[in-house]
């Protein structure tokens, strides 16, 4: 009897991993809109929400951004392997980059 990954006439087709087993297409197509969706949402969110306390004081928007992704990051880090995760994953990476990267540009132009 065939294990997961392996067929029942021992041959090894497309997808081959490294310990010898099939593994399953990834799905760049779907991976990537989920990306682009999460990257959306969270530079969105940061974006908004550093803006606001920005208005209390600036700060406060960088020592709670620097905190909150410094939290999160351990566990973030340990989904990227996982095989849904690893696209929320690179979404949130991506859209913490660009919020912060637009926080900047906001900032030299003296929005906010």
């Amino acid at each position: 009897m065939a294990t997961w990954g392996e067929r029942s006439d021992g041959r090894v087709t497309w997808g081959e991993r490294s310990d010898g087993r099939v593994g399953e297409a990834t799905p760049w197509g779907t991976g990537l809109t989920v990306a682009g969706f999460v990257a959306g949402i969270t530079a969105a969110t940061i974006i908004v929400l550093s803006l606001g306390l920005t208005r209390v004081h600036p700060l406060l928007a960088v020592g709670l951004n620097l905190v909150a992704v410094g939290g999160l990051a351990p566990t973030v880090w340990g989904w990227r392997a996982r095989p849904v995760w690893r696209w929320f994953v690179l979404g949130s990476a991506v859209g913490v980059a660009g919020a912060w990267l637009a926080l900047i540009a906001l900032a030299i132009a003296g929005f906010g």
